[in-house]
C-alpha cells in the first residue's frame, strides 16, 4: 500500500518503530492531526485509546459507553476538529443510534470510526461482522491487513471523510490489533480547526430535515463507488503465473490468501465498500474461477453474484473464525481436486507425570479462563454458590467467569448490561415452577454506569421483585484495568469526580433500607447480606466495595502458607478457584461403612499471594496462616 496519492497524508518516515495495529492506529491519527479521541474499552480495541492519550495533542476521554463516545466525536468533528472513536464489535450495536443519524449530518472534520471485530471470539459473546454497518449506514469501510496499512490507512481515512463528507469506518480484526510489525513514522500535520457552523436544515436532524439529506446520502455513496472502482489506489491487483484461482479479498485475510497461494492473482480492497464491482468483474476475466476470501459473513459474495459475477467462497469456506492457511489450503486442495496439504505434528517430549492428560493429538492441555489471585469476586462467587434457590442474571466483565469451575453459578449471559433488564423478565415471566425462587443480577461498576442504570430504573419503576449485586471493584477489570467514573481518576490518572453508587441507587428508585455496602473478602457478612436481601419482596442492592487487585491503590496483606500438619485434605478452600491454591496430592479415604471421600492436601503460592484473607474463611482447621513478613513485589 506504500504508493503516493493525492488523498494520503504525505509524512516523510523519518524512523522506523515495532508497533501492534492499535498502536499504530493511534500513532496514524496522532500524524494526521486528530485533536480529539473517544472511546470505552472493549478487546480488541482497547489499546487504541491507551496510546492516543500519550500525546499531548490529543483531548482523550474514557467515555461510560460506546454511544458516548461516537456522540462526543460527533460533537467535536462539528467543531472542525479532526476526531477518532474507537471500540469493539459489540460496541457498534449500542453506539449505532448516533451513526445512522451521523451518516445523514455528515462531518465538519475528519471522523473516522475503528471498530475491532473479533474474528474468532477470543474474547467476546459473539463474532458479528462489522462490514453490515457500512452497507447500513452507507458509509466506507476501510480495512488494513497490519501495522502498517493501519497506521497508513487512519491518516487515508480522515482525508476520505473531509472529502466525501462522511463518518469513515476502519475495521480492524483482533489480528491487527494484536500482532505486531515494524512501520515507517512521518511527522504530526496540524489542521486547522474551523469552528462550529450554524446549519440546521443539515445539524437539526428532525423529519422534515432528514428527508432531503436522503438522497444526498445516496449520491455521496454513488460517488465513493465511483471513486474506488477508479481512483482508489487501496483497491490493487497482484499479478500471478497460476490463473486456475484468483482470489478477491481484503484485510489480513489477504495476507493469508498470499502466504497460501502466492502465485494466485489477488484483487486486495483496502477500501472494502462500497465494493469495486466492475474492477472485481474485470478482474474475474482473468482467472479461471474466482474466490472471495472474507472474514466472516458473505458479504461480497453476495453482492458479486448479485451482480452476475460468477464466484464461490462460503460454499467451501467457513462462516466463522480466522481464515489461516491452514483453512485456506485444504478448502482450496478440494476445490481443485489436489491432495490435502499434510498436518505437520510437533515434535514434543513425551509426558511422564501420572496424570490424567488428554492425548497431545486431541489439542492442548485445557487452560480454562479464571479469576486473579485474590479478585474480590472469589469470594462473591463462593458465596453465591451456597446461596439456594435462586436464579443468578450475568452481565459482561471479569465476573462472567462465575458461570465456570468451580461455582458454576451464572445462569444467563447476554450483553452489556442485560443482567437487569432479563432479571426482571425472569421475575416477571417466571411460573408456577420458579414462583418460589429468587432472582438476582450480578453487574459491575463500569457496566453498570455502561448500560446498567436504564436497567435498575426499569425495575424500580415496574416494581421488580430482583436483588442487584453490584461489584465495584473500581475498574474496567477485564479489558486490564482502565478508569470509570467510579475510580474517581480519568484516563490520565487525575483526580476526577467519583461516583457514590449508594446515592446512585437511590436517585434510580430503590429503597434507601434496601441497599447495603459489604466488604467482598468478609464472607460472613456477605452471605448474611445477601441471603437477607434476595428474601425481601421489593428491589434491592447490594453493593461491594474493594478494588481489583491490578490497579496501583489495591493494598497487599502479608502472604498466607499452608501449616501441612493441619490441612486435612477438606478441599473447601478449592471452591474459591483462587489460582494461588495448588493441590500438592490427592487421598481416597475407606469410611467404615465402604463409602470413598477423596482429599486434596493443598498449597500456597506465597510469591503470588496477595494476603487476601479469603481462604482462611473456608478452612475449618484453620491450616492456612499468615507467613510473616512476606509480602510480594
Amino acid at each position: 500500500m506504500n504508493q503516493s496519492n493525492e488523498l494520503m497524508t504525505k509524512a516523510t518516515a523519518t524512523n522506523r518503530a515495532f508497533m501492534s495495529g492499535n498502536e499504530a492506529l493511534a500513532r496514524g491519527a496522532y500524524e494526521a492531526g486528530c485533536r480529539v479521541a473517544a472511546a470505552y474499552p472493549g478487546t480488541p480495541s482497547t489499546e487504541v485509546l491507551e496510546y492516543t492519550s500519550q500525546y499531548k495533542e490529543i483531548y482523550t476521554e474514557w467515555s461510560v459507553n460506546e454511544k458516548v463516545s461516537l456522540e462526543v466525536a460527533i460533537g467535536a468533528s462539528l467543531a472542525g476538529s479532526r476526531t477518532l472513536c474507537a471500540m469493539k464489535h459489540v460496541g457498534l450495536n449500542v453506539a449505532s443510534d448516533a451513526l445512522m443519524t451521523d451518516t445523514l449530518i455528515g462531518i465538519q472534520g475528519g471522523l473516522v470510526l475503528a471498530v475491532a471485530d473479533d474474528v474468532g471470539l477470543s474474547s467476546s459473546q459473539n463474532e458479528q461482522d462489522s462490514r453490515f454497518w457500512g452497507r447500513f449506514a452507507h458509509v466506507p469501510i476501510l480495512e488494513p491487513a497490519d501495522s502498517q496499512e493501519t497506521y497508513e490507512m487512519v491518516q487515508y481515512g480522515f482525508e476520505l471523510s473531509e472529502r466525501f463528507n462522511t463518518p469513515v469506518i476502519l475495521r480492524l480484526t483482533t489480528r491487527v490489533c494484536h500482532v505486531k510489525s515494524v512501520i515507517s513514522l512521518g511527522e504530526r500535520v496540524e489542521h486547522a480547526v474551523s469552528g462550529f457552523i450554524k446549519d440546521p436544515t443539515r445539524l437539526v436532524m428532525t423529519p422534515a430535515n432528514a428527508k432531503p439529506r436522503i438522497p444526498m446520502m445516496y449520491e455521496r455513496e454513488d460517488r465513493l463507488r465511483e471513486y474506488g472502482e477508479s481512483k482508489c489506489v487501496l483497491n490493487k491487483v497482484f499479478e500471478g503465473s497460476d490463473t486456475r484461482i484468483g482470489f478477491v479479498t481484503s484485510g489480513p485475510a489477504a495476507l493469508h490468501t498470499r502466504e497460501s497461494f502466492p502465485d494466485a492473482p489477488m484483487l486486495k480492497m483496502g477500501l472494502s465498500y462500497p465494493p469495486p464491482i466492475e474492477k472485481i468483474r474485470a478482474f474475474a476475466q482473468t482467472v479461471d474461477q474466482l474466490v472471495v476470501v472474507e472474514e466472516t459473513e458473505p458479504l461480497l459474495e453476495t453482492e458479486l453474484k448479485a451482480a452476475g459475477i460468477e464466484v464461490i467462497g462460503k460454499q467451501i469456506l467457513p462462516r466463522w473464525g480466522e481464515l489461516s492457511p491452514n483453512i485456506l489450503r485444504p478448502a482450496l486442495a478440494r476445490f481443485l481436486g489436489e491432495p490435502e496439504p499434510a498436518t505437520i505434528e510437533p515434535e514434543v517430549e513425551p509426558i511422564s507425570v501420572k496424570v490424567n492428560l488428554p492425548s497431545l493429538k486431541e489439542g492442548l492441555f485445557p487452560r480454562p479462563p479464571t479469576m486473579c489471585v485474590a479478585c474480590p469476586h472469589l469470594g462473591i462467587y463462593y458465596t453465591l454458590s451456597k446461596v439456594k434457590n435462586t436464579i443468578i442474571s450475568g452481565d459482561i466483565g471479569c465476573y462472567t467467569l462465575g458461570a465456570g469451575h468451580p461455582c458454576d453459578v451464572m445462569d444467563t449471559r447476554v450483553c452489556m448490561g442485560a443482567s437487569m433488564g432479563v432479571a426482571l423478565g425472569l421475575d416477571k415471566g417466571r411460573g408456577e415452577s420458579d414462583e418460589n425462587k429468587s432472582i438476582l443480577a450480578v453487574i459491575g461498576d463500569s457496566t453498570f454506569m455502561h448500560m446498567g442504570m436504564q436497567g435498575l430504573l426499569d425495575i424500580t419503576y415496574n416494581k421488580g421483585n430482583v436483588t442487584i449485586l453490584l461489584l465495584d471493584n473500581r475498574a474496567v477489570g477485564m479489558t486490564g484495568g482502565q478508569e470509570n467514573p467510579g475510580s474517581g481518576r480519568d484516563i490520565h490518572g487525575q483526580d476526577a469526580q467519583r461516583i457514590d453508587f449508594r446515592k446512585l441507587c437511590e436517585a434510580l428508585g430503590v429503597n434507601p433500607e434496601r441497599i447495603r455496602e459489604v466488604n467482598p473478602y468478609e464472607l460472613p457478612t456477605l452471605f448474611k447480606a445477601i441471603r437477607q436481601e434476595v428474601k425481601i419482596n421489593e428491589p434491592s442492592v447490594v453493593i461491594t466495595d474493594q478494588p481489583c487487585v491490578l490497579v496501583d491503590y489495591y493494598k497487599q496483606k502479608p502472604a498466607l502458607t499452608v501449616n501441612d500438619e493441619l490441612c486435612t485434605g477438606c478441599k473447601n478452600c478449592l471452591d474459591l478457584g483462587c489460582p494461588a491454591i495448588l493441590v500438592t496430592r490427592r487421598e481416597t479415604v475407606v469410611k467404615p461403612n465402604g463409602s470413598t471421600k477423596e482429599l486434596a492436601f493443598v498449597r500456597i503460592e506465597s510469591e503470588v499471594c496477595t494476603g487476601c484473607d479469603l481462604c482462611p474463611k473456608t478452612c475449618g482447621p484453620d491450616a492456612m496462616v499468615p507467613l510473616e513478613g512476606f509480602i510480594r513485589d
